[in-house]
């Protein structure tokens, strides 16, 4: 499976996440009973996603009765308007079956190479920029900044079409200001194959006291990172690492079978066949494809005892799926922010030469806890500090996760110019309902 967020729609950038292949939910190549369709002029591929809906949509209970497909334009707009009767679904979408398996299968796809996030209106800085990609080609770096985009301040853009309509073009000149507030530079970059290493670093950290503590950065869910996890928990398990640092903070999810293999490798010796996760589809495919998922014990898998999650409001899906699945089995934190809030996932249907991925069901834990739509909360607050490395010591992140490790309790908050002061007590996780988080900008997937 895979889970999707609201990327495809041009503008939000939570990466992606879940899809249903052969009715499995540990794969996501390609989808249930291809059914596709012979019908591929506009009417046929309409009256495609109209029957999969009725049958798949995991709200299909929400759909009208009727309706003229006449009425819409393409497939795509048909989707949106059947989406809409479920104002929760940001999720369901159609996208090119070439791309989304070049995506899923190699960690590939066309774009500049980056993400970018608002720190004030007119303040557009780079998260991060993947290292085989135009914009690190370019040296673009985490932190610098987007002053005009073709010329056109950020604020002239956000005011008429919006960042994301503009970096949809082939090509776009940048004018950037790096962390040292040099002059401008500007560069002009053109979209090309862009390679994502799904984990960018990992290390094994001596906290000083006789632990060793694991960390690792996890970009997205995608089945390149199958072979790396064996290496990480390889030296984990050598190190006798109990205690693991996952950094999920941009990571918008991917495959549920990655995330059901990351499962294991966290919690396969101390939860060994007892639940991951469980899936549930509507009512009138519960009896049939409803499943749950056990925790499998690996050569590698380590003897768990802490896991701290490094999360964003662009953490999402598959992130939030492992996150939420470890939390009966051993004591889990979240630090950093909440995460975005995406308890369900897609199918992936293909027709013609195109994929529709409809929101299709819901995952909860071995509790039957699930229904997040407004994240998993924090336990620990700490900035995302632009202008320090992802990982490094002096991540406010790393400070906060390295301390909740040694004392229990959330050890800092950040105050202006850098400095930390010692926090009151531990965040109690409860509901959050601030509503819809904040979502990064990106040119991908």
């Amino acid at each position: 499976m895979i889970y999707k967020a609201d990327i495809m729609r041009g503008l939000l950038s939570i990466f992606v996440v879940i899809g249903l292949a052969a009715c499995s939910s540990s794969d996501g190549d390609s989808g249930p009973p291809q059914t596709g369709t012979d019908a591929c002029d506009v009417a046929g591929q309409k009256q495609f996603v109209l029957d999969n809906m009725y049958a798949w949509y995991l709200w299909n209970d929400l759909l009208p009765e009727s309706v003229n497909i006449d009425d819409y334009a393409s497939a795509e707009d048909f989707l949106a308007y059947l989406s809409s009767f479920q104002p929760l679904d940001h999720f369901s979408f159609i996208n090119s079956a070439e791309a989304d398996a070049q995506f899923f299968g190699e960690g590939k796809y066309e774009g500049f190479g980056f993400s970018s996030r608002f720190l004030a209106a007119d303040d557009l800085r780079l998260t991060r920029v993947f290292t085989i990609s135009p914009a690190f080609d370019a040296g673009l770096l985490r932190g610098h900044r987007i002053l005009s985009l073709d010329g056109r301040s950020i604020a002239e853009i956000q005011a008429n079409e919006g960042v994301g309509a503009v970096l949809n073009n082939p090509t776009v000149t940048f004018e950037m200001l790096d962390l040292d507030n040099n002059p401008p530079y500007f560069r002009t970059i053109t979209q090309a194959i862009v390679t994502i290493a799904p984990v960018p670093q990992w290390r094994i950290i001596d906290a000083g006291d006789g632990r060793n503590v694991g960390y690792m950065e996890f970009a997205t869910f995608i089945s390149t990172a199958d072979p790396v996890f064996d290496a990480v928990f390889s030296a984990f398990a050598v190190a006798n690492v109990s205690e693991v640092i996952i950094d999920l903070r941009y990571n918008g999810g991917g495959l549920v079978r990655t995330a059901e293999l990351l499962g294991d490798y966290l919690g396969g010796f101390v939860a060994e066949n007892l639940i991951f996760s469980k899936t549930e589809f509507n009512a009138d495919r519960a009896a049939v494809n409803n499943s749950t998922e056990f925790f499998e014990r690996l050569g590698n898998s380590i003897n768990l005892s802490q896991l701290v999650i490094v999360a964003t409001q662009g953490t999402a899906s598959a992130s939030e799926l492992v996150t939420n699945s470890m939390m009966p089995h051993v004591d889990v934190s979240i630090v950093g922010d909440r995460t975005f809030g995406k308890p369900v996932g897609q199918i992936g249907l293909t027709f013609c030469d195109k994929i529709l991925r409809p929101t299709s069901f819901q995952t909860v834990n071995a509790n039957d806890e699930g229904d997040y739509f407004d994240g998993l909360p924090v336990d620990c607050t700490a900035p995302d500090d632009l202008s320090i490395l992802v990982g490094e010591d002096a991540d406010p992140n790393m400070i906060a996760a390295m301390e909740l490790l040694s004392t229990g309790a959330c050890p800092v908050a950040a105050v202006p110019g850098g400095q930390f002061k010692v926090s009151s007590e531990r965040a109690v996780r409860q509901r959050d309902r601030r509503g819809p988080p904040e979502r990064e900008f990106a040119d991908a997937y």
